[in-house]
């Protein structure tokens, strides 16, 4: 067994431009997780992760090629067979396995995702972290009780691993959006080559440390670290890769489905989110405005499932605007190794500009008042990718900031006049992914949901379930991950027609029609 150890990632306070302490510099990072062992990259170029809220670098990775994407591709369709036959129970005992070492590793991969990706330290450990452990438990257990062996009539049906699974993961939850992929790719009897995002890397190798611990067949799992650009695109392509799995923008998923095009490649895609809160006129208006806020902010506004958007009733619009500023008064921006911090950072440059550039464009376009926050950075914050929670009131539906997927902590606090004008809003965007109603009456509520086109809708304050599938509508997606539709999305489906007759006799078409006829029996094989 091979294991790197992930060294501290420094600490450093120096102030801006003073020299470098040896001791301080970032590691350099030179070698890929490829079958089984580290595997020196060939790469000439170096990727640098930065810490969002110094701006300073934390390491360096190679920025991977296509000689790495072959080479990782490769050793999973080497393995494929073998680990495919693996029996079932086996499998569940390695995961579990692997759970258990990322458990031993959890205050760690806290510490890592804080310093890469910018979550505060509570919610690292307590969101990032426990919930990933969580769903991969979930994902394990999910497996172990599924039905891969079914009779129809006197057909045997057959759910089979569907091959070697790239599995393209993104930077703003990477731990638990990476085990939602690979842990139903393993236990589907698929090999993995996964892909974390080249901005945040240094979790997915103490990851792949958790499953050198567990003595996973070499090859099973393979981690590679690169560009979208050049690594990834060298993976969707890659003759050897049967399913691709990316969770990323609406962008990235358009150019992943045409470059599977070409072979035909089983794409999965979990994109992009405009998701709208609905406050009914008969809800609690300031539990409704609570819990979105809450969400809103939730990882600096930096996930797919973000609430952008709340509606309210336009004559309770006023009430529900102090509600939003009483609310995020109580939100502390700042260092997020501070255990006081409730927002840390943005998680790059790129990230800072981009969502700077759309609160601009909301003060600027028209359509919209400015109620909170603004372009600035906050008080006292000037190094580092911060930005100021905004709010904005009025919202026309149709501009930009109530349409485009912002990714940052800004709400758009739209009115409307009755309950018809608000469900065409919540749907008048080219994303559907999330959202949530409240009101009064559950069953009203339910009702509402049920209008929306969206993929995951929270009723009256619904709480997330691992079990249930997550995806979504329109361009927010294609199939389904978590419970057993994640599991689903990694296996084929083979029926197999098995003879009617006594033993040796070959069954003519008049007699097969015959037995086609007749009622089918269905039992059912937990393999």
């Amino acid at each position: 067994m091979t294991v790197l150890t992930v060294p501290p990632l420094p600490q450093d306070s120096r102030p801006p431009g003073a020299a470098p302490d040896a001791a301080l510099l970032p590691p350099r990072y030179t070698d890929q997780w490829i079958d089984g062992a580290w595997v020196a990259s060939d790469a000439e170029g170096r990727l640098v992760v930065t810490d969002p809220s110094t701006e300073r670098p934390l390491a360096t990775v190679p920025a991977g090629t296509a000689r790495d994407a072959d080479r990782a591709a490769r050793a999973a369709a080497a393995a494929f067979e073998g680990w495919a036959a693996t029996p079932l129970r086996e499998r569940v005992a390695l995961l579990r396995r692997v759970v258990g070492a990322m458990e031993a590793r959890a205050d760690r991969f806290a510490e890592i995702i804080t310093a890469e990706v910018g979550a505060p330290a509570r919610m690292a450990r307590h969101t990032h972290v426990g919930l990933s452990l969580g769903m991969a438990a979930h994902c394990v257990e999910t497996a172990a009780s599924h039905t891969f062996e079914e009779r129809v009539g006197h057909s045997l049906v057959v759910r089979e691993p569907a091959g070697v699974a790239a599995c393209v993961t993104p930077w703003n939850t990477p731990l638990l959006l990476t085990v939602q992929k690979i842990v139903p790719a393993l236990m589907a009897g698929c090999t993995v080559v996964h892909k974390p995002s080249e901005i945040t890397p240094l979790h997915a190798r103490l990851l792949a440390e958790a499953v050198a611990e567990a003595d996973l067949p070499p090859g099973v799992f393979n981690m590679v670290v690169g560009t979208g650009a050049d690594l990834g695109t060298a993976l969707v392509t890659h003759p050897l890769v049967d399913v691709v799995s990316l969770t990323g923008s609406t962008r990235a998923g358009r150019e992943v489905s045409a470059l599977g095009a070409d072979r035909i490649k089983r794409v999965h895609l979990e994109l992009g989110g405009k998701n709208a809160s609905l406050v009914l006129d008969d809800a609690d208006l300031a539990s409704a405005v609570a819990a979105t806020v809450d969400q809103m902010l939730f990882n600096t506004g930096q996930t797919c499932l973000q609430w952008s958007r709340l509606l309210v009733p336009r004559d309770r619009q006023d009430e529900a605007l102090q509600l939003v500023a009483e609310a995020m008064d109580g939100y502390v921006t700042g260092d997020p190794r501070d255990p006081a911090t409730d927002l840390g950072p943005l998680v790059s440059a790129a990230a800072h500009e981009r969502v700077t550039a759309y609160v601009r464009r909301g003060t600027e376009e028209g359509g919209a008042r400015l109620v909170l926050g603004g372009p600035g950075r906050p008080a006292g914050l000037d190094t580092g990718y911060y930005v100021r929670p905004t709010v904005f009131a009025d919202v026309d539906p149709l501009t930009t900031i109530a349409q485009e997927e912002i990714f940052g902590p800004v709400l758009s606090v739209i009115p409307y006049d009755d309950e018809e004008q608000a469900v065409r809003i919540v749907n008048g965007t080219r994303y559907g992914l999330h959202g949530a109603v409240w009101s009064g009456d559950d069953a009203r509520a339910a009702r509402v949901a049920r209008r929306f086109r969206s993929g995951l809708v929270d009723v009256n304050g619904g709480q997330f379930n691992p079990a249930a599938p997550f995806g979504g509508f329109k361009q927010s997606g294609i199939g389904r991950e978590c419970g057993t539709a994640g599991l689903e999305a990694f296996l084929e489906t083979k029926s197999m027609q098995l003879p009617q007759g006594a033993p040796g006799q070959v069954v003519g078409p008049r007699l097969r029609a015959t037995a086609a006829a007749r009622p089918a029996d269905t039992e059912r094989n937990d393999g």
